[in-house]
């Protein structure tokens, strides 16, 4: 092919491949695509992180906090403390310093966390309990404690006369406010004021939510619930409007957490892996340790046994069964067999008669003959008496 049949070519290629970029240009259609990637790690680690940027951006100064250890340096006057965290483990010292600290101009806002307990006469959570105020579930509710409740609580003399559209929410009236501020409370728990401290509170269609009462000279703020701040639910209704109303010309600590958790409890959390290969390492280094170290030793062929093994276990064996009286007596009649055969009648002669035919027949001693054929003893042997014993009579049974 010749250079300008290839040059035609190319040109040619050019154009098609032009043209169809052209084509497919003007079929293409743009469009955008949103991908959610869920939640970030940080809100997922701490569910008032929405609660806690929101303030931020209401230009109130926000500190967060994992436990009480802060409260001893934590000014009162013009600070409100959310407390919003487990409280299990608070003890009675630390309910005392929470409000001390409250009572010095403080304002303090934590969350019901028990039930009222009629039989025992109190709930058991320490705060509520001190204070007077009593949680109950709503469904536990007569309709005449939910009438007067109603009555006293829900339709304040500042509220105007309405009708409640929105009964499974939460209202707040305000001064010289024709609609009231509705919030997303759970309506499953009911606040009762059993001590008539309140002077503001917060109601749905049939139960109390938010309790505000002064204490000393600071204020506490009572909620049946705090979910209405978490991050999924506090941008409806007007929820973070609640929390920036409660929170305002204040510092704000919050705080999630009325203990730290232990370390055991961090690993197990954290480092379950860990723990698991920890456990396993430790179970087979004690198995290493109490594992028999060199073959075992296998019993000896019966070929190769001797005489003298074979007398020494059947000593063994009559030892062990019957003890070392049997043994001496074994070798006192053996003594007096071998004294029969070299003097007949011997058996018939007296114990004293047989002594002197000993004496004679072995040249020995006569105290070492009276010591090795005397009658044994009941008790049992030591092991040095029973070994002289044994030492006569194979002395005196070798020289007969």
């Amino acid at each position: 092919m010749s250079r300008r049949s290839q040059l035609l070519l190319g040109v040619l290629l050019l154009l098609i491949i032009g043209g169809l970029g052209a084509y497919l240009l003007s079929r293409a259609v743009p469009y955008q695509e949103t991908l959610e990637h869920g939640p970030a790690p940080e809100a997922l680690a701490n569910p008032y992180l929405a609660a806690e940027l929101f303030l931020r951006k209401q230009g109130i100064a926000v500190q967060r906090a994992d436990s009480l250890a802060l409260l001893p340096t934590l000014p009162s006057a013009g600070q409100t403390l959310l407390l919003l965290g487990d409280r299990q483990q608070m003890t009675p010292l630390q309910a005392e310093r929470l409000l001390a600290w409250a009572a010095k101009g403080g304002h303090l806002l934590f969350v019901a966390e028990r039930l009222w307990d009629e039989g025992d006469g109190k709930s058991g959570d320490l705060l509520l309990d001190r204070l007077g105020i009593q949680q109950y579930a709503s469904d536990d509710l007569d309709a005449a404690d939910t009438e007067a409740s109603d009555a006293d609580e829900v339709a304040p003399q500042n509220a105007p006369e309405q009708a409640n559209r929105h009964p499974e929410l939460t209202q707040l009236y305000l001064e010289n406010e024709q609609a009231p501020a509705y919030f997303g409370f759970d309506t499953d728990f009911h606040l009762y004021d059993a001590k008539d401290r309140a002077h503001a509170w917060a109601n749905s269609g049939a139960a109390t939510h938010l309790l505000e009462l002064y204490h000393g000279d600071g204020l506490i703020s009572v909620l049946s619930d705090a979910w209405l701040w978490q991050n999924d639910k506090i941008a409806k209704y007007d929820n973070a409007w609640l929390l920036w109303y409660l929170s305002q010309d204040s510092a704000v600590t919050l705080l999630y957490r009325a203990e730290r958790d232990g370390l055991a409890s961090l690993l197990l959390r954290h480092f379950p892996k860990a723990l698991i290969a920890l456990l396993l390492l430790t179970l087979f280094g004690l198995w290493h340790v109490g594992m028999r170290q060199g073959p075992l030793q296998l019993p000896a062929s019966l070929s190769r046994r001797q005489l003298q093994e074979h007398l020494r276990g059947s000593a063994d064996f009559l030892l062990r069964h019957g003890g070392p009286h049997s043994l001496l007596h074994g070798l006192q009649q053996d003594i007096q067999r071998r004294a029969r055969r070299r003097h007949p009648g011997f058996e018939r002669l007296a114990v004293a008669e047989q002594w002197q035919i000993l004496k004679r027949l072995s040249g020995l001693p006569a105290n070492t003959i009276s010591q090795a054929m005397r009658p044994l003893p009941k008790q049992r042997l030591g092991a040095a008496d029973f070994t002289r014993q044994v030492a006569r009579l194979q002395t005196l049974r070798n020289a007969l």
